[in-house]
């Protein structure tokens, strides 16, 4: 049985930084590319980052580029994604998410696994 299990959301003052982690289980993940995807309340769900099995190329959405940092320890099949710089805008629910296509989780936002979310909220 798959599971990705989040960890590092929390309440954080604007400016500040947090440390997401996504450990999964279950499956070999060789060849799977591993991502960040969020929602926030009262909207669509949105690509945040992926990395490729890899490591070797990471992606990012245009409003965490520079701010945000992708990760991936393939021995211990966890992903972290560290978040500097925190805007408001950046409060969701976030999703690790697990899929043997990049493209399905950057612009379909669909994958074969799914975490459960973690809260993600920044004040003001």
């Amino acid at each position: 049985q798959v599971q990705l299990v989040e960890s590092g959301g929390g309440l954080v003052q604007a400016g500040g930084s947090l440390r997401l982690s996504c450990a999964a289980s279950g499956r070999s993940f060789s060849l799977y590319a591993m991502g960040w995807l969020r929602q926030a309340p009262g909207k669509e769900r949105e690509f945040v980052s992926a990395i490729s099995w890899s490591a070797m190329t990471t992606y990012y959405a245009e409003s965490v580029k520079g701010r945000f940092t992708i990760s991936r320890d393939n021995a211990k099949n966890t992903i972290y994604l560290q978040m500097n710089n925190l805007k408001v805008e950046d409060t969701a629910v976030y999703y690790c998410a697990v899929d043997r296509s990049v493209p399905r989780l950057q612009t379909n936002h669909t994958a074969d696994y799914w975490g459960s979310g973690t809260l993600v909220t920044v004040s003001s």
